[in-house]
């Protein structure tokens, strides 16, 4: 019976995975090109699971896919500043945590990046609709139908499947196909 559980799962994270449309991943990389190229900044959101997958694709993206090459990219988790994050969530509202960051910082033509997995954080949806009230691109990870995220976005990857952990699984999978297109495509 323990034996039965890992395979059940993995058969359900390939299927998860299957999800992926491989086009707007590539459509996402020439998206994070251009920024580079321009020197356009990349903010990147989410909750729980979802905050640690942005900061582990942030790590990536700075050193992996940047350290010893140029241009260099220029990329920021907005879930990295724990005294930012509980300092809004305090003073103002959960809501506006992100949306908060990206007035400080985010300037038309850059990138908002916001990963959810229901598609219907209301932090997230909020930094996705001022990035795109002032000019930003957005992309969106998200799950199952996309919620509203997934419409709100310009590029929507999204993982079709019903279950969190497994749509955080393939979510992970989309993000290393980015950036590791960028430490060996681009590094050879």
């Amino acid at each position: 019976m323990a034996n039965a559980f890992p395979q059940s799962y993995k058969t359900e994270v390939l299927k998860a995975i299957e999800t992926i449309d491989l086009e707007k991943v590539g459509q996402a990389i020439e998206t994070l090109r251009r920024a580079r190229r321009e020197g356009r900044s990349i903010f990147v959101c989410g909750n729980g699971g979802s905050a640690s997958t942005a900061s582990h694709f942030v790590c990536d993206m700075v050193k992996g896919a940047s350290y010893g090459r140029q241009p260099r990219f220029r990329i920021m988790a907005l879930t990295d500043s724990l005294p930012t994050l509980t300092a809004y969530s305090n003073d103002v509202g959960y809501e506006c945590v992100f949306v908060e960051q990206l007035k400080n910082f985010a300037a038309p033509e850059d990138v908002v990046l916001a990963i959810s997995g229901s598609g219907n954080s209301p932090n997230v949806l909020r930094a996705v609709e001022y990035g795109n009230s002032i000019g930003c691109r957005t992309i969106a990870l998200t799950g199952r139908n996309g919620g509203a995220l997934g419409r709100l976005a310009q590029l929507n990857l999204q993982v079709s499947h019903p279950h969190m952990g497994r749509i955080e699984d393939a979510h992970m999978i989309a993000l290393h196909m980015i950036c590791y297109f960028f430490m060996e495509q681009e590094g050879q």
